[in-house]
């Protein structure tokens, strides 16, 4: 890895995981608030943060960010997620992230204001709604039956919205809605910029389910004559789909990097109990067993991490990479499953115990495999792929 990670960047991550283990992870017991931690405990790590200088480091500096490539950062991001808590502490966890990547690109001067910079400076929170309950948009997000008119100036929005991660809480929800009916939603959808208070805008619940306490919960969302003018028009119109897309590719990447530092941390648990604990008449490091299920993490983690490095690095080169985004989107989230089962076991009864944060990342990591598409459908556009490329060889063939 040394050969992919400049001096500098390493230096960085080091610092960022000397900050995890010594500001974040001894606050982990304070996380019995609904938003992980209370307010007050947020605002205090994300000072020490700033203060600590590892704020925001995917925003530019000018934001009050780090400035990093998406390449430098996968081991920050990394160092980062080795407590699910670590990421919203530095200002580089979901849906933030990802947003402030759209606000920073397609922003407006006045949204820029009004949106961008309170959430870079962590002031706010913020959502992303585009997931609907069936027959809308789900893993297939052309099904979106969300509904923005054209009255007069205005804009009025109906539909339903769920799964909306962050949105108790959010200062604004960015809404993915349909906005010419009569063309495929992939050339007719448009992003707006709904503040949270909009009397059209309704928080149903928070939806209860497996994972740990974040801030603003997994959200139910409904928009009821919710009337916006222009000014809420994020990017051009019609475009939303091709903007998600650019928000979905690297928040894919940057999913997998914070993943990957918590599975490092459950192998990092699981190796410290195998090599105390006792059974059978030695330390269970000695069994082969155990030993197998050690190496296996370990070389699921080196793949997961090389096959990141790589697609951010297209990602910086301007290429889209959205098969690499794809296969590692899949790797990963299934190798991170397998890293963190694998410590559980390992650790037996007391993987299971809320004694350790293993019983809580396992809660948590189901989801990945089915959030920012799930295995099935990153398998699916992979294959075309692979299909598309045989025909193109075997077309050139006929043609030699």
């Amino acid at each position: 890895m040394e050969l992919l990670i400049d001096p500098e960047t390493q230096a960085l991550a080091d610092r960022v995981r000397r900050f995890i283990d010594t500001e974040v992870i001894p606050r982990e017991p304070l996380a019995t608030h609904p938003d992980g931690w209370p307010p007050e405990v947020w605002a205090e790590v994300r000072a020490a943060a700033k203060a600590a200088g590892v704020w925001a480091p995917q925003l530019p500096r000018e934001l009050g960010g780090l400035g990093l490539t998406l390449s430098q950062c996968a081991p920050v991001f990394e160092a980062a997620g080795r407590s699910l808590l670590g990421p919203g502490a530095l200002n580089c966890a979901a849906p933030d992230e990802g947003n402030l990547h759209l606000l920073e690109r397609y922003a407006t001067p006045a949204q820029r204001e009004r949106y961008l910079l309170p959430l870079a400076a962590g002031m706010i929170r913020s959502a992303f709604a585009m997931t609907e309950p069936a027959p809308g948009a789900g893993s297939d997000p052309t099904m979106i039956r969300t509904q923005a008119t054209r009255r007069g100036q205005r804009w009025v929005i109906n539909g339903h919205k769920w799964f909306v991660t962050g949105a108790d809480g959010a200062a604004f929800v960015i809404v993915m809605a349909r906005t010419n009916p009569d063309v495929p939603a992939s050339e007719g959808c448009t992003l707006f910029l709904v503040d949270a208070d909009h009397p059209g805008l309704q928080l149903v619940r928070r939806i209860p389910g497996l994972g740990a306490h974040l801030p603003g919960g997994h959200c139910e969302l409904r928009l009821v004559a919710c009337e916006v003018g222009d000014e809420a028009v994020l990017g051009p119109v019609n475009r939303g789909f091709a903007l998600t897309q650019q928000r979905l590719g690297p928040a894919r990447l940057t999913h997998c990097m914070r993943w990957i530092g918590a599975a490092q941390r459950a192998l990092e648990i699981a190796t410290a109990r195998a090599r105390e604990r006792e059974a059978f008449g030695a330390p269970l490091a000695q069994h082969q067993a155990v030993q197998w299920m050690l190496a296996d993490s370990e070389i699921d983690l080196h793949a997961a991490r090389l096959m990141v490095l790589h697609a951010a690095a297209l990602i910086d080169h301007g290429d889209e990479a959205r098969r690499e985004t794809s296969i590692c989107k899949v790797f990963v989230a299934e190798a991170v499953n397998r890293v963190i089962d694998r410590a559980v076991q390992i650790c037996g009864a007391l993987g299971i115990a809320h004694d350790l944060p293993l019983a809580t990342m396992y809660a948590e990591a189901r989801a990945f495999r089915i959030y920012d598409g799930a295995s099935e459908v990153h398998r699916m556009v992979i294959a075309r792929q692979v299909l598309r490329a045989a025909a193109r060889q075997a077309a050139a063939a006929d043609q030699s």
